[in-house]
């Protein structure tokens, strides 16, 4: 039995006692990690417990097997969260978004002016290193503390800031959440009266297409084609199929002339419905599936070459060389309009109307093999950190870099963005995406824990332990308060979305998943996604800056 002795025995650093203590450590993490209490759980930040825990009882790792694991671990998940977020990085700048993201870059800035003053307070008694700690831990933001143990690299840097993020996490996300109930306790907030309002502003300002019917009855519009007729309204829309005074259907074209009679199968806007109506006639229930005869159906056709990426709809001729009509695109589960400009991407659903035989010919062009889809782009994500480590490793001025951190994150963000139009495919099924952020996050959290295992107890349950935990809840607390009052005294906004301002700011998806049980709405992931790309971004970059400028 010294053979299983020497497996699962701390003190030993052989390849397979390493192994069986990183399954253990991320298999139990990962286990108590789905726990809840009062509704809340940790989920894989519990691996950084149990790699505590365990570096506590003397398990330890080959140090340069363990720098390599914890690095290679902090690239995935740095990498894969840019590929994730990229798409929404640019557009979270629109409409309302701007005014979210504002206020979550003031509360970026209250952290770290926080922990300056907490500095200066300290005068020095209290290393940077572990205030790093404690504000990545306060405001829930792993990556944070990833870029900023990177850029200090030395161990006793490294080791001292996961006990401050350990020591100050557990409170950080109660915090999230008890800001939440102050806001709602100071205006006197009503739930169910804030999920209403979002319920009454949706109904009036969606913008998602609508399918409608519509029988042509303004003879100022007779004889005139659809690209005319484009001009006269001046929005956008899609006819997929008319039916003429001869009881005939056709698959119009933008040359097709429309007359007084003919029935329409509409695709546009809600918001664009009663201006069609005035223009061109009222609608009319009508079953088209039963009208149509067996050879005009509606198929939907998935991107899954990669040539096609990044191409504009209209390049495509579905007039003139299927013919055949683009009536929408489904993307991530949203539809959006089948404009000639949108630009597809690996993954749409494009749905078409026409012959079932000249469908079969485009599906044949455009791929539509959802096998394809389930196979990673591996050289896209190998390019991207390839890239990522290179531009993380560049002098910026002054002695910073953006580090292993940084770097695959910008490279992952701009990749999703623009990497069409270097031909690379950057679409990642979910589960694959899912499976590489989880899996890079866990290999990190668990580096991290056994290697700082050795001395938490003797650091933390003292009384430095004890001031990390009351500074960390300050840190979380006391800007989440200031901005959650001025969204709804100054601005006005929904406590729904504040919420999830308050979630996405600090980057925390137990403190998001206890707001969307709590209201039943949706309405704070959004606020959550709108604010989490440029967040997190700040944050990786704050917490390294800091390290910095002040070490």
């Amino acid at each position: 039995m010294e053979w299983l002795t020497n497996l699962i025995c701390p003190g030993s650093e052989s390849l397979a006692s390493t192994l069986v203590l990183y399954s253990f450590v991320i298999a139990a993490g990962v286990y108590l990690g789905k726990l809840k209490v009062a509704g809340v759980s940790l989920g894989v930040t519990f691996v950084l417990f149990v790699g505590i825990l365990m570096g506590h009882f003397g398990y330890v790792v080959n140090a340069e097997v363990l720098k390599f694991v914890r690095e290679f671990g902090l690239i995935l998940f740095i990498f894969s969260i840019g590929i994730q977020v990229g798409p929404g990085f640019f557009s979270s700048f629109k409409k309302g978004g701007v005014r979210l993201n504002m206020l979550a870059v003031l509360a970026i800035a209250l952290n770290v002016a926080i922990v300056l003053i907490i500095f200066l307070i300290e005068n020095g008694n209290t290393e940077i290193y572990a205030l790093v700690g404690v504000m990545s831990g306060a405001v829930t933001n792993t990556p944070g503390l990833a870029a900023a143990q990177q850029t200090a690299g030395t161990p006793d840097a490294i080791n001292t800031m996961a006990m401050g993020y350990a020591a100050a996490y557990p409170l950080g996300v109660i915090g999230i959440i008890a800001s939440m109930f102050l806001i709602k306790g100071i205006f006197r907030i009503k739930t169910d009266n804030e999920a209403q309002a979002i319920a009454d502003e949706l109904e009036s300002a969606q913008n998602k297409p609508d399918i409608i019917s519509v029988v042509v009855t303004n003879p100022l519009i007779d004889g005139k084609s659809l690209r005319m007729l484009h001009d006269i309204i001046q929005c956008d829309f899609v006819i997929s199929r008319l039916i003429d005074a001869t009881g005939e259907i056709i698959i119009p074209t933008s040359a097709t002339q429309i007359h007084t009679g003919d029935k329409l199968y509409v695709v546009l806007a809600s918001t664009d419905v009663e201006r069609f109506e005035l223009l061109v006639g009222p609608q009319e229930d009508m079953d088209w599936e039963a009208a149509s005869p067996s050879e005009v159906v509606s198929r939907r056709i998935v991107i899954t070459k990669s040539e096609y990426n990044g191409v504009a709809l209209g390049s495509l001729r579905l007039h003139s060389a299927y013919k055949l009509n683009a009536t929408r695109v489904n993307r991530a589960g949203v539809d959006l309009l089948a404009s000639p400009n949108l630009r597809l991407q690996m993954g749409d659903r494009i749905t078409v109307v026409g012959d079932i035989n000249d469908i079969s010919r485009l599906a044949d062009k455009l791929g539509n093999s959802m096998k394809r889809l389930n196979q990673p782009n591996l050289i896209t994500i190998f390019v991207g950190i390839m890239f990522g480590i290179i531009l993380g490793s560049i002098n910026l001025g002054m002695g910073m870099k953006l580090g292993l951190a940084g770097g695959p994150l910008v490279v992952a963000i701009l990749l999703s963005r623009f990497g069409y139009k270097f031909k690379l495919v950057t679409y990642t099924s979910s589960s694959a995406s899912l499976l590489m952020r989880e899996l890079g996050i866990c290999l990190f959290l668990a580096s991290v824990g056994i290697s700082s295992g050795a001395g938490f107890a003797e650091t933390v349950f003292n009384h430095t332990g004890m001031m990390w935990v009351i500074w960390g809840f300050i840190i979380t607390f006391v800007p989440l308060a200031i901005v959650g009052c001025i969204a709804r005294g100054v601005y006005k906004i929904n406590f729904l979305t504040i919420m999830g301002l308050m979630s996405g700011g600090y980057t925390d998806p137990p403190a998001l998943a206890y707001a969307g049980n709590s209201t039943g709405s949706d309405t704070p992931a959004v606020a959550y996604s709108t604010v989490y790309p440029l967040t997190m971004f700040l944050r990786v970059v704050a917490a390294q800056a800091l390290i910095l400028i002040f070490a």
